[in-house]
Formats: C-alpha cells, sequence, structure tokens
C-alpha cells in the first residue's frame, strides 16, 4: 500500500496524540512537526523532521496531508498555506472564530481542490451514528426539537489556559462547538438564533474573560426547534444532547454515560455512546471524579487522552487515513470533508454572539451575506 505522508502543526495535547495515532495506521507516516514549544520534542519521540517555518513545512515535496492542531486562533494560516501548496488538511475545531475566516479555509481548499475535514469528533460517536441511522429508519418519528447541555464548574486555576481567554479559543460556544455541530448534522442547519447569558460568577483575574453561562435558543425554519446550554457556573453539572420526536426520543448522555432511546409505547433501548461499556464507564467515572477541572480537565501539559478520547479520536484519524487512499466518502460525511457543516457551525455561533451583543433574535442569513 502507498504510504500517506504527514505533517502536523501543533504538536501540543491533543496534536500530538493524533501523530501517534497516525502512525500506527497501516499506509501513513508522520514525516515532519512544527511547534515553536514542544516540536523537537515530538520530533524526536516520533523519529521525524522538525520544521520551525510553515511556509516551508507545507512546502515539502514528501508531505501529502497537514494536520492543524494549533490553537483556536492560529487555524487559519496554516490552513490557507497548506492549501495552497495542495496538500490535504485535516483541522481541529473550531476551524476558524468567526464565518468569513471560515468562509476563506472553505474556498481555499475548493479552489486548490484539497479534502478539508474538519475535527468534530461528534461525527465519530458511536451513539450519534446509531441516532442518526434511527432517526432515517423514522424510530422515532419526525424529529421536531433538540436540547443540548454542556455545564460543570469551574474552580480557580494556577495559570489561565488559552482556553479561558475569549479571544484566543472564542469562549465556551466556539471552543465546545460539538454540540452544536452534532445538532445540526441531525437537524440540519439553523436559520435563527436568540442567545442570551453573560459572565454571572467568574469575573477576576484568577479566571478568563469567557461567558460562563450561554443560552441559545435555535430556529429550523420548519416548525422545528434546538435550545443549546454552555457554561462554566453550574454546580450541577450535565452533558447531553437529547433529542425529541412525534413517536419518541433519544438522549445521549456523556455524564451519566449512556444512550437511551424512549419508544411511543413507553418502552426504551439502551446503547453505549463509545464504542463499548469499558469506554463509557471510563468517561463516567471521570465525570463523576476529581479529575474534572471545569472544561480545560484534558488540556494540561503531558497529559494523555482518557480511554474514550483516544478511541473517537482514532476513529477520526483512521478516516481520515481511509479517505486519503480513496475510500469513498459517505453522503452524509461530504459537508464535513470540504469545511462545509464546520462553516455552517460557526455562521450559526456568529449569529448567537451578535444576538447577545444586540439583545435581539439574528437570521444565520444575516452573517452569510
Amino acid at each position: 500500500m502507498e504510504i500517506v505522508r504527514y505533517g502536523i502543526i501543533g504538536t501540543g495535547y491533543f496534536g500530538a496524540e493524533l501523530g501517534r495515532i497516525l502512525r500506527e495506521q497501516t499506509g501513513a507516516d508522520v514525516v515532519a512537526v512544527l511547534d515553536p514549544e514542544n516540536g523537537n520534542k515530538i520530533a524526536t519521540e516520533f523519529g521525524c523532521a522538525e520544521e520551525k517555518d510553515l511556509e516551508a513545512l507545507c512546502s515539502r515535496k514528501d508531505i501529502d496531508a497537514v494536520i492543524v492542531a494549533s490553537p483556536n486562533f492560529l487555524h487559519k494560516e496554516p490552513v490557507l498555506c497548506a492549501a495552497r501548496h495542495g496538500k490535504h488538511i485535516f483541522c481541529e475545531k473550531p476551524i476558524a472564530l468567526c464565518y468569513a475566516d471560515c468562509d476563506d479555509m472553505v474556498k481555499a481548499a475548493e479552489e486548490n481542490h484539497v479534502i478539508f475535514m474538519a475535527g468534530h469528533v461528534m461525527n465519530f460517536f458511536r451513539s450519534v451514528r446509531h441516532a442518526k441511522r434511527l432517526i432515517s429508519e423514522g424510530k422515532i418519528g419526525r424529529v421536531l426539537y433538540a436540547h443540548s447541555a454542556r455545564n460543570g464548574w469551574e474552580e480557580p486555576q494556577k495559570s489561565i489556559s488559552w482556553k479561558k481567554i475569549r479571544e484566543k479559543s472564542g469562549g465556551h460556544l466556539y471552543h465546545h462547538i460539538h454540540e452544536l455541530d452534532c445538532i445540526q448534522f441531525i437537524m440540519g442547519h439553523a436559520t435563527a438564533v436568540t442567545m442570551t447569558g453573560g459572565n454571572v460568577a467568574h469575573d477576576g483575574p484568577q479566571f478568563g474573560d469567557e461567558d460562563d453561562m450561554l443560552f441559545l435558543s435555535l430556529e429550523f425554519g420548519n416548525n422545528t426547534y434546538a435550545i443549546c446550554e454552555y457554561g462554566s457556573a453550574f454546580h450541577w453539572p450535565e452533558h447531553y444532547v437529547l433529542i425529541q420526536g412525534t413517536e419518541g426520543a433519544i438522549r445521549i448522555d456523556m455524564c451519566n454515560v449512556g444512550m437511551t432511546v424512549k419508544c411511543a409505547d413507553g418502552t426504551e433501548e439502551h446503547y453505549t455512546v463509545h464504542e463499548s461499556q469499558e469506554e463509557d464507564d471510563d468517561r463516567t467515572h471521570i465525570y463523576h471524579s476529581t479529575e474534572m477541572d471545569g472544561a480545560i480537565q484534558y488540556g494540561c501539559p503531558g497529559k494523555k487522552p482518557p480511554m474514550w478520547l483516544h478511541s473517537i479520536m482514532r476513529n477520526e484519524m483512521q478516516f481520515f487515513n481511509n479517505i486519503m487512499h480513496g475510500a469513498p466518502i459517505p453522503e452524509e460525511f461530504k459537508p464535513l470533508m470540504t469545511g462545509e457543516a464546520a462553516r455552517a457551525a460557526i455562521a450559526t455561533a456568529d449569529a448567537a454572539t451578535l444576538s447577545l451583543k444586540e439583545n435581539r433574535k439574528v437570521f444565520v442569513s444575516e452573517i452569510q451575506n
């Protein structure tokens, strides 16, 4: 089998692990990395080249695809550079922090005829794929409403992570775009959004500057709706996606981890969220242990991803590597492979941000025009 050769931009906690996973894949090799803080260490670990310059990495003739895993605010330039040099791209979420940047990135990939896959890992949850299949089979009838929550409590940190600085991460809504993207993956693109919220309990130098309570009300233009909750000012943590239909409902619980399908006759069916009960139990344990640190729990330098997260990262890299080797793209994943789905999620997030700023309902088309 022909070897697909990868370059990695950003080898912190996430990027380094994506590289390790890629090196385990059939027909894959990591040939160069770029990271001003961790590049040398990871290059030594991988036995690959360390590049010091973005142009140098992206112009290498022995690189076929680039993994962009730098901090959120540093995604655009690497994506544009990789596309300009004809390299296929995998970019971590959120691909950018505003619609205009996303649009530039999507168009650059299109113009240079390269794959541009976004790192929206919920698409690779076993439970999300299962829910999509059940919905398409009519298991819960017509979908009417979805409700997601990603809430917890954040204590003061020893240092302020870039993930807590709005200008760098986008705040909870952008950094944790997964649930919004998942709802749009299931229900289609929102047409209008109203967001309320603010920073109610985490003001001060020991915290970042992001809002710690956000409530989004989404409309889809066909008498269907959704609510999304985000924040770090909740002492009763919740993390789930609930989908209500005319004939039943599906709840994907990521706190007390498990998937439940409630049928019209009142019966319930239970499934795993991840690939095995062991992975579900691992995630449940983490949510109910002292390892929680208010949405930064897995970002500490030197930490390895827990079992459940490593599993979906592996699923994601296997999928991308297979596509690089010519595997067909499933119809439902085509928008994920062009950046279109990621751009649509950011369009909705931008509309929500404008709604909060101007205290009004915002149509997503206002952002896209």
